[in-house]
């Protein structure tokens, strides 16, 4: 009977060191939740007084206390209203005394960590007077497992894992326009594939633009326009921009404005205007920034007209339903007039591997000084690692899961008949055999 018992003993832990390594959410459910909960119930109280976020007791307990000759009465710890696995951690929702604030938790959150033993704990305040903690069991993004079912939406795509286990979205509805930043070898190249894999399933229009030439050629098929030089991007910007102006004619003659027209009904942007008469929103991907605005010239007229484009894009283009997504290595000032104009307008800020602090203030330095710090810190071995940063100050760690050219082209190949045909754009759309591709059912085989 010992010897069974033995036997199990080490098949259970042969297949909690499977799980850990193959299946590490499969692992968390089955054993790392249960130890963590026994872990913080039993440790909560004393980690509560170690980490400072306990109170006095209240003054009339005390003053009883002294009036009586009793003892004084402990520190009251917070309250601990429920605690919640997920797939990669722990939720806790705690409840505060008088007097304590959401600033203490995040102040502590490295002290809990090492005290409940877990790879990371963060706070937010949920509302005034209760905290959540979110427990990250092990390190999530080591190997990025994205959900089988994420949410999604139109123009709303799963992108990365976030380093709290939570999965960033690419909105493009909340967020119009962004910057993606990063060095050679960083991962943003593969960001980009996962962003054009997810976008080439929606009734959306990809544009792009690729001086280097072997980026986006190969999604030419899903593409509903392409320029390869920056010759060719300046006139297919103007036509981008020239197409905006006549989306505004149309959302101004479907505005209907009277008396007797009810708030709700006046359009002031593409999604307002009725599904008969609403264009079809325009994704434009701009790789390697600096191929388009950096000249050899002093004053150089097709730059200046390429940087107009862009600024009137991104200052204008959310509500005619054009987004822009811009790639590249560097994004300051040295590529010219109007770069810090134009990267005032883009809300979306990811920073990949750098290798200067100077590039990562770029896109940090007027949001927050600890993402910049964030951005530095990528070691070479994390690929698709990057920072991203909100304009409210906040920012976060995430990590794209790994997206091969094969499988992005695979994505566009399968939805080529997607690519809707603009009129404005009509001169720019990619030529290419329209034989029928072997390679994608090759690569899903696989």
């Amino acid at each position: 009977m010992l010897k069974l018992l033995v036997i199990a003993c080490a098949a259970l832990a042969v297949l909690a060191l499977l799980l850990r390594w193959r299946r590490p959410v499969w692992y968390w459910f089955a054993f790392g939740a249960v130890l963590a909960i026994v872990r913080v119930r039993v440790r909560y109280a004393t980690t509560m007084e170690a980490c400072r976020l306990t109170v006095p007791a209240s003054r009339m307990r005390r003053a009883w206390a002294r009036w009586a000759g009793k003892p004084v009465p402990q520190q009251r710890v917070p309250r601990l209203l429920w605690i919640r696995p997920t797939r990669t951690g722990l939720r806790l929702r705690v409840r505060l005394w008088p007097g304590q604030d959401a600033f203490e938790f995040s102040a502590a959150s490295d002290r809990l960590r090492h005290s409940f033993a877990v790879h990371q704990v963060t706070s937010r305040e949920i509302k005034p007077g209760v905290v959540e903690l979110t427990l990250t069991g092990y390190d999530v993004l080591k190997r990025v497992q994205m959900p089988a079912t994420p949410d999604s939406g139109v123009l709303k795509i799963p992108l990365a894992l976030v380093e709290d286990g939570t999965v960033h979205y690419r909105d493009y509805r909340e967020v119009p326009h962004s910057i993606t930043v990063g060095a050679t070898q960083s991962g943003k190249s593969v960001t980009q594939r996962t962003v054009i894999k997810e976008l080439a399933a929606q009734h959306v229009a990809l544009v792009g633009i690729d001086c280097k030439k072997i980026e986006l050629g190969p999604f030419a098929r899903r593409f509903s326009a392409l320029a390869d030089n920056p010759d060719d991007a300046v006139e297919l910007l103007e036509a981008l921009v020239a197409r905006m102006e006549g989306i505004y004619d149309v959302v101004r003659i479907e505005q209907r404005i009277s008396a007797d027209t009810p708030d709700g009904e006046i359009a002031a942007n593409i999604w307002d205007l009725p599904e008969e008469l609403r264009p079809v929103p325009i994704v434009v991907t701009i790789d390697e920034i600096a191929e388009l605005t950096l000249s050899t010239k002093k004053n150089d007229p097709r730059r200046d007209r390429i940087v107009k484009a862009l600024v009137r894009l991104a200052q204008l283009g959310r509500a005619a339903g054009i987004f822009l997504d811009i790639y590249g290595q560097r994004f300051g000032s040295e590529l010219g007039d109007g770069i810090t104009m134009l990267r005032a307008q883009l809300t979306g800020r990811m920073v990949h591997r750098v290798n200067d602090e100077s590039t990562a203030k770029m896109a940090f330095g007027d949001i927050s000084p600890h993402a910049v710090f964030a951005a530095t810190q990528i070691p070479n071995t994390r690929r698709g690692m990057a920072i991203v940063g909100y304009s409210t100050g906040e920012w976060v760690r995430i990590r794209t899961p790994h997206t091969t050219m094969r499988q992005a082209v695979a994505a566009c190949n399968r939805h080529a008949h997607l690519a809707p045909v603009l009129p404005e754009l009509a001169r720019f759309r990619p030529l290419f055999d329209l034989a029928p591709d072997p390679a994608p059912a090759v690569a899903e085989a696989a």
